[in-house]
């Protein structure tokens, strides 16, 4: 998403952090919170709008919990941090707030040793249950020896990874999901906050409600299927193989949920169809950025009675939400979720019925 820009706020509160300004990110500190909270609801009801779609926003939720688990630092030369505001410029931090307490400070002089060792690089940081899983992006390529010391002298990582491959992995790096305990594949998507994933997941499981066959496309890891199979049928489809993969482990190894289905399917190109639509009686959606165009199309023409959407950009949401709606869907509820704080981007769940 593009940076907004943005209007004064009406009431107005003290940036906490001292990168405010200089850094790209959390633009929205200065903002009081009547006017955060409008802002937000107004990414949703403009798009809503502009797609021609009508509907009463739902109070917005915080999710913002202990604050993001996933960081991605850059590293150029003895700089680490994050990209200035409006530049390509990188401003090296001491520390970042809005992170979990794991990695406010840990990522950053983490990170140094790192780029000490490989160069310019990006490390993504995800802190899980069992540790940290660090994600080194270089395009050096070296020996791999003195990463792995690194590593091992490391308190707290759990994996570290260079260009996609294991260097060491101490335990895997998991997270609880529902009843489930998922292992983490490289690179695979989870949601920046564990509060936002536990927001998110109630939200579906109330709008599915009795369901007892749900189909969950773009399904990832699981984080709703694993939650939906604690008391329906789940078939789930996504065209991410590892994240597939730590879907089926999970399931195998977790007692007392109904039988889950998982599929690879890219859903962009090869949406359900209505006569593979017809055995569910909800469907969920969490797709990427772009959307789910052409599975919205295929939902607008079948007879599933219930489709609860979950969606990153509101733009996207509004276009497949006017598809659905002009396919004889009603939006019965939409909720903002604000997972990403004091930024310009805002998750929303809609649920549709028939």
């Amino acid at each position: 998403m593009p940076q907004l820009d943005l209007p004064e706020p009406e009431d107005r509160a003290d940036p906490f952090c001292p990168y405010f300004g200089t850094c790209g990110g959390c633009t929205l500190q200065h903002f009081g919170p009547a006017s955060y909270a409008a802002l937000k609801a107004g990414l949703i009801e403009d798009a809503l709008r502009h797609a021609h779609v009508m509907a009463e926003l739902q109070p917005m939720i915080s999710a913002h919990g202990d604050g993001r688990r996933r960081a991605t630092l850059h590293a150029r030369g003895k700089a680490v941090g994050y990209m200035r505001a409006r530049s390509h410029d990188l401003l090296d931090i001491a520390s970042c707030p809005i992170l979990v307490p794991a990695l406010t400070q840990r990522a950053v002089t983490l990170t140094h040793p790192i780029a000490a060792t490989v160069g310019d690089c990006d490390v993504a940081y995800t802190a899980t249950d069992t540790g940290l899983d660090v994600a080194i992006k270089t395009e050096r390529k070296f020996k791999t020896e003195r990463l792995t010391l690194l590593a091992q002298r490391s308190a707290n990582v759990a994996r570290m990874s260079l260009n996609g491959q294991t260097i060491i992995e101490t335990r895997a790096p998991a997270v609880r999901m529902g009843k489930a305990t998922v292992e983490i594949p490289i690179a695979s998507f989870l949601q920046a906050t564990a509060e936002a994933e536990a927001v998110l997941a109630r939200l579906v499981l109330e709008g599915v409600g009795a369901a007892k066959s749900v189909a969950d496309l773009f399904c990832g890891m699981g984080p709703f299927s694993l939650r939906l199979a604690e008391r329906a049928k789940v078939y789930a489809a996504d065209s991410d193989r590892p994240a597939l993969a730590a879907l089926q482990k999970a399931v195998k190894h977790t007692q007392g949920l109904k039988p889950v289905t998982a599929q690879f399917r890219d859903l962009f190109r090869e949406p359900l169809v209505p006569v593979e639509l017809a055995p569910y009686d909800a469907v969920v959606f969490d797709p990427p950025r772009a959307g789910a165009e052409a599975q919205s199309r295929e939902l607008a023409k079948s007879k599933v009675k219930t489709v609860v959407a979950v969606s990153c950009e509101p733009r996207t949401f509004a276009r497949d939400a006017a598809i659905l709606v002009a396919g004889g869907y009603r939006l019965e509820t939409v909720t903002p979720v604000d997972q990403f704080a004091w930024s310009t981007h805002v998750e929303v769940v809609g649920v549709f019925r028939r």
